[in-house]
Order: structure tokens, then sequence, then C-alpha cells
């Protein structure tokens, strides 16, 4: 079974920046879409941002745009989420997945990774 592996997490002071990445535990075929999600704490999980097979369609959650950017490297089946601006608020675990093709479900999770960012 495939997993995604996050990296990238830890603790940031408030206007601080962090990149996460994530990759396959082994070269998959057919990835479409991929996302990041997060889970605060003792909140439920939630959506953060995706972008399209070939990169042509982004999206992102309000309470990130403007400060958060996802990008991937198709060759390599990663996908990135340069983080900016860094608020409290924004601590939480993250999780990035991915679709085959163009399922309507994700069908690869990550492990998750932890960003904390200090006031």
């Amino acid at each position: 079974q495939v997993q995604l592996v996050e990296s990238g997490g830890g603790l940031v002071q408030a206007g601080g920046s962090l990149r996460l990445s994530c990759e396959p535990s082994r070269p998959t075929f057919g990835i479409g879409t991929m996302g990041w999600f997060r889970q605060p704490p003792g909140k439920e999980r939630e959506f953060v941002a995706t972008i399209s097979w070939n990169k042509s369609t982004t999206s992102y959650a309000d309470s990130v745009k403007g400060r958060f950017t996802i990008s991937r490297d198709n060759a390599k089946n990663t996908v990135s989420l340069q983080m900016n601006s860094l608020k409290p608020e924004d601590t939480a675990v993250y999780y990035c997945a991915a679709k085959i093709r163009d399922a309507a479900l994700y069908k690869y999770w990550g492990q998750g990774t932890q960003v904390t960012v200090s006031s």
C-alpha cells in the first residue's frame, strides 16, 4: 500500500514561514489531484489547499489565501505547501493527500506533520 510521507513541519514564531513537502513511499502512477489538509488541536480535519494534476487549478481555504502556496512536481509525484505570514491559529497537524486520476475521493494519505506557531 502506498503511503505519503510529509516533511518540513516544526515550531516557528508568528509571522514566520515554513515549507511542507510530501512524497509517496514508492513510485506511484496515475496520481491526480493532490491536496493539503490540517487538524487543529481539538478540532476536525479541515481543507487547506488543492492542486490539479496539470497544475492549472488551485484552490485554497479562505483562512490561508494570500499566505499559502501549493505546488507540485509531477515527475516525482511530490506536492509542497509554502506557508508565509504564519499565525498561531495555523497550528495543526498537516496532512497531504492524493487522488487517483479523476476519482472523487482521496485514496492516499500521509501520517501528518506538526506545525506549531508561537505568538
